[in-house]
């Protein structure tokens, strides 16, 4: 099934201009890397240092803040290591991780990737998209997080392009995405396959008339309006991104909502009430919705990083308040308490069942 094609685009309302693109040599040489010259030269980016080599400059600063704004103002363009190729599961989201870039231009005071990438975080995106697309075909009907299972084998093979990025933040300067949308749509693979990207941005233009082929899952990071006004910095705001999502839906995408990271504020109940309340009026009747539930929690590390990088932050990170969960090789990660946890959920798979009965509840997490 491919997009209608005219459908009317929302206006973005955020697009993101990096200070500083650092280009490696093996990158510049890529065609995709050579694609995202181009648009960056178009998009008025003229800040660009072609490298001599393949290893990136340090970045410093005034201080730890200082390096931080600075890197998080600076593109990288670059060829990961050969090891990258080979896809990692992704529980409980998709079968198989799959990055365009890693690092995210957004200042979200709750930001998960404070855990989980290491260095100054700049936003690199990977000049090798080519050669990994032309891989995929290997990993199809392998997964377990959704291919061959009862609950969601129906979405068969799944690739998650937005583990350590938010892919339409970057979009207009690399058209990464794009490119995976139409591999997806019109590639001949030997099985069911399925692309899914979540953001938090609403500049959908160059993706509705797309051979998407029904074949992209693009799901929409929402939260309620006090979260994100209070802790979701340099994105599209809620009703820019429902709007963006009624768009891609009526293209014929199956599209989703990432309620994340849910919180108990105060009113809460009526926030997130309002939220899928403005869900289901912008919605298709249509549309192949699907919802994930996603509560918010951190780690010793990801706590420290953050009050960093926003050390003015009123997000709530106090351990006496949590509940403690171990991983099995000794993570630690602070939680809701289990009573809270579940009057969030209890609530929410009620609400979700009486606002918008169509959709699909894939996880609680």
């Amino acid at each position: 099934m491919s997009a209608p094609a005219l459908i009317e685009a929302p206006t973005p309302t955020r697009l993101w201009t990096p200070k500083r693109v650092l280009v490696t040599r093996s990158a510049a040489e890529r065609p995709h890397g050579q694609r995202v010259l181009a648009r960056l030269e178009a998009a008025g980016v003229f800040d660009v240092e072609l490298l001599a080599g393949d290893r990136l400059p340090n970045l410093r600063g005034d201080g730890d803040r200082a390096a931080f704004m600075a890197a998080k103002d600076t593109l990288a363009l670059v060829v990961p290591p050969a090891s990258k190729r080979a896809l990692q599961p992704i529980a409980p989201s998709a079968d198989w991780r799959l990055d365009l870039a890693e690092g995210c231009p957004a200042h979200c005071q709750y930001c998960y990737l404070a855990g989980s990438l290491s260095g100054p975080p700049i936003t690199r995106v990977f000049a090798d998209l080519d050669e990994v697309l032309a891989g995929l075909d290997g990993y199809v009907g392998r997964g377990s997080v959704t291919s061959g299972t009862v609950a969601r084998g129906g979405e068969g093979t799944t690739f998650e392009a937005s583990c350590y990025t938010d892919p339409l933040a970057i979009e207009h300067l690399t058209g990464g995405l794009a490119r995976m949308v139409e591999h997806f749509g019109t590639h001949e693979w030997p099985g069911p396959v399925q692309l899914r990207a979540t953001t938090k941005f609403d500049d959908v233009t160059g993706l509705l008339g797309l051979p998407h082929g029904g074949r992209t899952r693009l799901r929409f990071s929402v939260n309620a309006a006090s979260v994100d006004r209070r802790f979701e910095g340099a994105t599209a705001k809620v009703p820019g991104r429902l709007r963006a999502l009624s768009a891609v839906a009526a293209a014929g995408y199956p599209v989703g909502l990432t309620i994340a990271p849910i919180m108990p504020v105060e009113g809460w109940q009526e926030e997130y009430g309002e939220l899928l309340d403005a869900v289901a009026a912008v919605l298709p009747a249509d549309a192949d919705l699907t919802v994930e539930c996603i509560t918010h929690r951190f780690t010793p590390g990801s706590k420290e990083t953050l009050l960093d990088w926003y050390p003015r932050t009123k997000l709530e990170m106090d351990e006496a308040s949590r509940t403690t969960k171990r991983g099995k090789f000794g993570s630690v990660k602070h939680v809701y308490p289990k009573d809270t946890m579940g009057e969030l959920r209890g609530w929410f798979e009620a609400a979700l069942a009486d606002r918008l009965p169509q959709a699909q509840f894939l996880y609680w997490t």
